[in-house]
Parts: structure tokens; C-alpha cells; sequence
């Protein structure tokens, strides 16, 4: 209620939150627009692979030329500017900088920023999700370790559902289920690249001069996205998947009371305290008007008679029974918002959401049948598309996570619709971001031998 105070109050001591941003794409560009508007902060640097690039992208959204033009950390902080340049260690070991936001979207990088970060005491803005999705967990425990904070990112969905879920438990309503939107149909988790654009609406011609991933776009549409997102907020709330993952189903958002209600009541759920993400487009694909594809919602249950009253005088949308209720953002603002966990982490020392167990995984599943000799391509390609799954069943059958299905070898069949195994394809075991999957894997194995 008070972060912009705090932030104010920061400002006027002279004492701002120190940035150091590693990646400077779409989302955290977002962000650096906002942080002329806000104060408290200094952005002191940005490290991204291509200056220039970085560059643009502070011009396109507005910066000063002199903002940015510092020549060094250094001189950046007696000056209060920016520093671009390509070296991500310069900048988390730099003694001045609070707060490091890695924003790359690469997984395997993004657990070796965070870690570096957290070893030089400083806390870390995950916005590379599908690094959490496989290995938050453990970053989590690390950042602890250091006396440093580790959070997701506000403004991404995951955060906006933690930030509901917390929301409804603080008020004393049992949260049924909680999740997100997405224009969703069964075959959509076989698209390609080649496929995306026609499913989106638009043209490859169009999506060319819109400069549009077609990548990226496919990881949203395929349900890749999703499971990854649910993953992560299954790991930090407690909420649990259903054993056979999202069922996506289609509804307006008045229609979610109804929806997420256990089976036996009417609803869809597996189980109270489920993920589940709710589809705009009904099964003969079409368009639901009201509806939530790109917002996050959660379902709380009204326990007592007196509580089920007070939802009726005041006009709460509710189930059939009066029993259940949602509340719901029905857009979410992407990296505009990243200045909440920015304030939280800096000025309060608490995340936006944190994985505090490992609950649930993305599994990298087959497109299609796979032969030996291929590469898989990761997130929205050709070869996997990600399926959640209970992480217990994940780490029974030894299933490979989705954010480190990019670039090993198949060396065995695979077929469409299986899951792709850590024994299916040639992983290099030295890679960091392996290492930290293996090793929270290996921890959860004997806690689990340890409780039986």
C-alpha cells in the first residue's frame, strides 16, 4: 500500500534502489521506460550481448541521450546515468548495484546470472521464467543462503496469480484454483513455426513487418507458455497440477466460479487447490466474448452461510450454489509492472512469488515422433512442446524439463505425445543449469527417501 512512499522517501534521501538489468529485449525494455517515471530507482547498468541493440531500445522508448551515455558503472554512478555494455560480471559484481533483473529469456544463462548475482549478495528479478520452472526451487534455497532475495517478476503472469493467491489467503478464503487465460485448442500443441502466424490470424508478411517472432509466438500458442507459468506457480503457492496437467477449459470470465469447482460439485477440478488455465475459445474455436486469455484469475470458496450472505449483497459473481467466487485482472502489463518487484524486493526485502517447494515441472513432450540424430529445439519449435506434470511423476520417470530441451541430440525413438527423458538424449552433464536441475532433483529424491 505504501511502495511509492517508500520509494519517494528513498529519493529524497539520496539513496535510490541500484539496477543492474542483464538483457535488453522487449520486456525489460518495458521496464526501462517506466523508470524515468519512478523514483527511487537508478538504473546504473545494462549488460546485453549487443550494446547497440540496447541502445535502440533506450532511444525507442523515449531516454535522453544523456542518460545513458556513462562511460563506465563507475562513472555512471558519480553521475547518475546509465552504463551500457556487453559484460553481465562487470555488472552483478559491481559493489553499488542492489538489485540484478535478468531478463534474457535464455534458461541455461539466466540460472548462471542469478547465481553469480546471488554470490555477490545481490537479490535477483527472475522475468526468465522457464528458469524457474526447472530449477527455482533451488535458486530459491541458494538466494536464501546468501541473505538475498529471489523473485519472480511482477508484471508477468505468474507473479499477478502469486500476488491473487496471497491476496485471497490473507483474507481468509480457502483458494480453490487459481491460473490464467489462453487461446487455447487441442491441436494448437502440435504448431510450428510454419503454422503460428494462420492460428494467430495474421500473415507471414505481416508478422515479418511487425517484426514478430515466430519462436516465441509458437511457445505462447502451443501451450509451452502455460505450462511453464503454472509450473512456477504451483512451486511458489503450493497449488498442485492435476495428475493428467491443464485441461483448459473454455469459459467468460463470469463463467470461472462455475468452472473451478471440484468435479463432484459441477466444476472441472481434479482436486481443490489446482492450476488450471481457462481457454477463450470455445471447442469449435469460437471467439468467447468476456473473456480472460490474457489475464489471471483465482477461485476462493465462501465457507460459512454468513460469508455466502455478504457475497450476495454486495453483488459478487458467484457459482450456481453461491458457494464459490473469483477475482480476476483481466490484462496483465508485462515488464511496466517490474517496478512492484523492483519496490518489494529493494525497500521491503519480499518477493513477488517464490518458489518455496517443487511442486510441479514443464516436461519437454514430443511434437512428433523423434528419431535418433535430431536436435531438439526447445520452447515453441519444431521437435517439444511443454506438458505440466505433478513433479513427483516427473521425477519418477526421470522426464526432462522443458526450459533444457534445446539442442541434445535424440539418441533414442521418441514417440508423439511422450515425454522426453533425461536417458532419451545426450546431455552435457557440465553445463550449470544442468548441474542445478540435477542437483534440486537429487535433494527431492532424498528428502522423499528420508519422509519414507
Amino acid at each position: 500500500m505504501n511502495l511509492y512512499a517508500k520509494l519517494r522517501e528513498r529519493e529524497a534521501q539520496g539513496k535510490p534502489l541500484r539496477l543492474g538489468v542483464i538483457g535488453a529485449g522487449k520486456f525489460a525494455t518495458m521496464y526501462i521506460a517506466q523508470v524515468p517515471r519512478t523514483p527511487g530507482v537508478h538504473l546504473l547498468g545494462i549488460a546485453d550481448l549487443n550494446p547497440a541493440y540496447a541502445k535502440a531500445n533506450l532511444e525507442r522508448t523515449g531516454w535522453a541521450p544523456e542518460h545513458f551515455g556513462a562511460a563506465s558503472l563507475d562513472a555512471a554512478l558519480k553521475e547518475r546515468r546509465t552504463h551500457l555494455g556487453e559484460d553481465w560480471r562487470a555488472l552483478v559484481s559491481h559493489p553499488a548495484i542492489d538489485i540484478v533483473i535478468e531478463a534474457t529469456g535464455n534458461p541455461l544463462a539466466a540460472v548462471e546470472h542469478a547465481l553469480e548475482a546471488f554470490r555477490h549478495g545481490k537479490h535477483v528479478v527472475m522475468v526468465t521464467v522457464e528458469a524457474d520452472a526447472f530449477c527455482g526451487p533451488l535458486l530459491a534455497q541458494k538466494a536464501a543462503a546468501a541473505g538475498v532475495v529471489y523473485s519472480l517478476a511482477y508484471g508477468d503472469q505468474p507473479a499477478l496469480i502469486c500476488d491473487l493467491v496471497d491476496w485471497a489467503r490473507a483474507a481468509g478464503f480457502p483458494v480453490v484454483a487459481a491460473g490464467r487465460g489462453h487461446k487455447w485448442l487441442p491441436h494448437f500443441a502440435q504448431s510450428t513455426p510454419e503454422t503460428v502466424w494462420g492460428y494467430y490470424g495474421l500473415t507471414p508478411e505481416q508478422a515479418k513487418i511487425g517484426g514478430l517472432n515466430p519462436k516465441m509466438f509458437n511457445s505462447f500458442l502451443d501451450g509451452s507458455k502455460p505450462a511453464i507459468e503454472t509450473s512456477a506457480v504451483c512451486n511458489a503457492t503450493g497449488l498442485t497440477p492435476a495428475p493428467a496437467g491443464l485441461a483448459y477449459p473454455a469459459g467468460r470470465i463470469d463463467q470461472i466460479p462455475n468452472l473451478m469447482r471440484p468435479r463432484a460439485e459441477g466444476g472441472v477440478l481434479h482436486h481443490r487447490g489446482q492450476v488450471e488455465v481457462v481457454s477463450s475459445l470455445q471447442p469449435d474455436g469460437t471467439p468467447i466474448d468476456y473473456d480472460i486469455r490474457f489475464g489471471v484469475w483465482v477461485a476462493f470458496e465462501g465457507e460459512s452461510e454468513y460469508i455466502r450472505r455478504c457475497f450476495a449483497e454486495y453483488g459478487v459473481q458467484t457459482d450456481d450454489s453461491g458457494r464459490y467466487a473469483c477475482l480476476y485482472k483481466r490484462w496483465h502489463l508485462i515488464g511496466l509492472e517490474v517496478g512492484i518487484s523492483v519496490a518489494s524486493v529493494g525497500l521491503r526485502g519480499e518477493p513477488t512469488g517464490c518458489a518455496t517447494g517443487f511442486r510441479a515441472d514443464a516436461v519437454a513432450t514430443a511434437k512428433r515422433a523423434l528419431t535418433p540424430g535430431e536436435l531438439l529445439d526447445g520452447e515453441g519449435g519444431y521437435t517439444v512442446v511443454g506438458r505440466l506434470m505433478p513433479a513427483a511423476d516427473s521425477l519418477a520417470q526421470g522426464c526432462l524439463p522443458l526450459g533444457l530441451a534445446h539442442g541434445w541430440k535424440v539418441l533414442k525413438p521418441i514417440a508423439a505425445g511422450q515425454p522426453v527423458r533425461w536417458s532419451d538424449v545426450a546431455v552435457d552433464a557440465d553445463v550449470t543449469a544442468v548441474k542445478v536441475r540435477r542437483e534440486m532433483e537429487a535433494a527431492c529424491r532424498g528428502a522423499e527417501r528420508h519422509a519414507a
